[in-house]
């Protein structure tokens, strides 16, 4: 009795499918006329050529193909499947909820997806790629091949390394010496500096011992030291 609902609801489920696939097929058909004639009269310019070759849109391409097959997994048959008894109860209003749960899987998906992009920097790492490759297609040298020998492969991938890191020791180094040179400098007007001080404070120094003998000297003779002598 059961296997006898089911295959009726199967085969009202799949009447009702077939209903709007040819109402969808008729659309898809008028659309797909129009578009052929506007491609037919319109040319692609160069920009859209280019834009074919884009490695972030044809990225965004495929992960919109993955989620189209994706939904149609979610199909509404199978999904009337799963809930045949509310189906049968009302099947417009199971309609209904199908469409808003692929509206939210769509939604989530597509966030899922932007959010993927953005934080791996997809954008910048594709485009960066697709800058190599037009450099490389300007290039007329031909590219890297290995030659067999490993030794040498390695030291032609290794030399550029060394030779690359060299040049910056060099430029660090040279850096560094005028940055010593510099210090030594102001090392050495400091030092100067300070001779000058200790020469200034001796000469002071001297000066103030001349000035207290000066006037030791007169002060002495005005208070002899007989004077206060007591017998």
């Amino acid at each position: 009795m059961e296997e006898s609902e089911a295959a009726a609801t199967q085969k009202e489920i799949s009447d009702n499918l077939c209903v709007r696939g040819s109402a969808e097929n008729k659309n898809n058909e008028a659309t797909g006329e129009v578009s052929s004639q506007m491609s037919e009269s319109a040319r692609k310019p160069p920009e859209e050529t280019e834009a074919r070759f884009n490695r972030l849109k044809l990225f965004e391409k495929v992960m919109q193909k993955s989620l189209e097959k994706f939904i149609d997994h979610a199909s509404f048959n199978r999904f009337a499947s799963m809930f045949r008894p509310l189906y049968k109860k009302n099947p417009q209003r199971m309609e209904n909820i199908h469409k808003q749960f692929i509206d939210e899987l769509r939604k989530a998906i597509q966030e899922d997806i932007s959010r993927l992009i953005e934080e791996g920097r997809l954008e910048v790492k594709l485009n960066e790629l697709d800058k190599l490759e037009k450099a490389a297609k300007n290039n007329p040298n031909p590219a890297w091949r290995p030659s067999g020998v490993p030794e040498q492969d390695l030291c032609s991938f290794l030399m550029p390394y060394y030779q690359k890191q060299e040049a910056y020791m060099k430029l660090e180094l040279k850096k560094i010496r005028e940055e010593n040179a510099a210090l030594a400098q102001k090392v050495q007007a400091g030092r100067e500096r300070i001779a000058e001080t200790e020469n200034c404070i001796a000469m002071a120094v001297d000066q103030w011992k001349a000035t207290l003998a000066e006037f030791e000297r007169p002060t002495s003779s005005f208070c002899p030291a007989d004077v206060f002598d007591v017998c």
